[in-house]
């Protein structure tokens, strides 16, 4: 599998209510050093906040791209529509490989029309 197909997976899997709700499975996918510039506003810490898990969604994603930023760091981009509040959201990630695994180490969400 390439790269880019693993870290859409990677997207994929953190958007499903198993690993949503589960801190034990956030914590395989998230960096110790992770943080979230929410499409709310809100900036998630997690080491602060996932106790509970961080809220189902029920999400699809497009236009998923990858740019590499060096050999063990990925920056991903797509679009979201969140198929209950009818919201589009440009996203971003940047994913880090450690040992051999990538997670996460930061995110972010921009609300956005559907024609932009």
């Amino acid at each position: 599998m390439d790269l880019k197909e693993h870290i859409k997976q990677l997207e994929e899997k953190l958007l499903t209510p198993e690993v949503r709700s589960s801190k034990t499975e956030l914590k395989k996918l998230l960096a110790d050093e992770f943080f979230e510039f929410g499409s709310s506003g809100r900036v998630l810490y997690k080491d602060e906040e996932i106790e509970g898990g961080i809220g189902i969604i029920k999400v699809t994603l497009s236009d998923f791209d990858i740019h590499l930023l060096s050999e063990n760091i990925a920056l991903a981009t797509y679009r979201t529509f969140n198929e209950q509040t009818k919201q589009h959201a440009l996203r971003s990630s940047i994913w880090k490989q450690n040992e051999g695994v990538w997670k996460m180490v930061f995110h972010q969400g921009t609300k956005t029309n559907p024609t932009f």
